[in-house]
């Protein structure tokens, strides 16, 4: 399978959010994004930008789902947006109807994803985050399969430009 990475250091959260609202703008297609990290190193910050891309209005608070566990965004593709922390059990995944939400289609972001097991997923965008310090993180952004890699080498092109 074919992959490809690219490691981004931001320095600010509005930074995270333009990123990922470069990410969101550039989407084609139905897509998982994986997010891991630490507590507050920028996995929902990034789903807020991620949302902005893909044109969700901005009446829709783009939060946390921690306790809902999903929330969903219509914009120009429908923006599942999950968060498994609270997740104990493998089980549980097919409880709250996850493989059925990545079937159907849209993009999908799954904060504290090494709850699952990514074997089961062929193409997707994994992105880890790790604490530089107060305002920077490095973010690692790996895709798995050619949809992925595409994106991911026009999000690298696009930056090049804006240098």
């Amino acid at each position: 399978m074919m992959s490809y990475r690219l490691d981004i250091i931001s320095h600010t959260d509005a930074e995270t959010r333009t990123l990922d609202h470069r990410i969101g703008s550039l989407l084609s297609h139905d897509l998982i994004v994986t997010l891991t990290g630490d507590l507050g190193s920028g996995k929902t910050c990034l789903v807020q930008g991620l949302a902005r891309g893909l044109d969700v209005s901005g009446e829709y608070m783009v939060t946390s789902p921690s306790y809902t566990l999903i929330n969903e965004y219509p914009g120009r593709l429908q923006l599942y947006h999950i968060d498994l922390y609270r997740i104990d059990h493998p089980a549980d995944l097919d409880d709250i109807g996850l493989y059925d939400i990545i079937a159907g289609g849209g993009v999908t972001a799954i904060e504290w994803a090494d709850r699952m097991q990514l074997n089961n997923l062929v193409e997707y965008l994994s992105i880890a985050f790790k604490i530089l310090d107060d305002s920077q993180r490095k973010l690692t952004l790996t895709a798995s399969g050619q949809p992925a890699v595409n994106l991911l080498k026009r999000l690298e092109k696009f930056e090049k430009e804006q240098e």
